[in-house]
């Protein structure tokens, strides 16, 4: 059993992260969104956005570096396939 001390800061860092990681879901959700839509305009500052939101996860230690890489190739993908046509 952690002592109380380590137990309210543990608490605090699983918010923060949560937030974190809800956030940075959500903004990749919404440039999806975009890319499926076909809207090229939208769709380069969505990406630019969600990319960011990725990269601070990361450095934050939230989410593992490899899961932003991932994440970041797909929507990059999108991107040039919806400029490609």
């Amino acid at each position: 059993m952690p002592s109380e001390k380590t137990a309210r800061s543990a608490e605090r860092k699983r918010l923060r992260n949560r937030r974190i990681r809800t956030t940075a879901r959500t903004i990749v959700t919404r440039a999806n969104n975009v890319l499926q839509r076909g809207q090229l305009q939208d769709a380069e500052p969505a990406v630019a956005h969600a990319i960011k939101m990725l990269d601070g996860a990361v450095t934050k230690g939230i989410i593992h570096r490899n899961n932003a890489a991932r994440k970041k190739s797909r929507l990059m993908a999108k991107l040039n396939a919806l400029k490609a046509s």
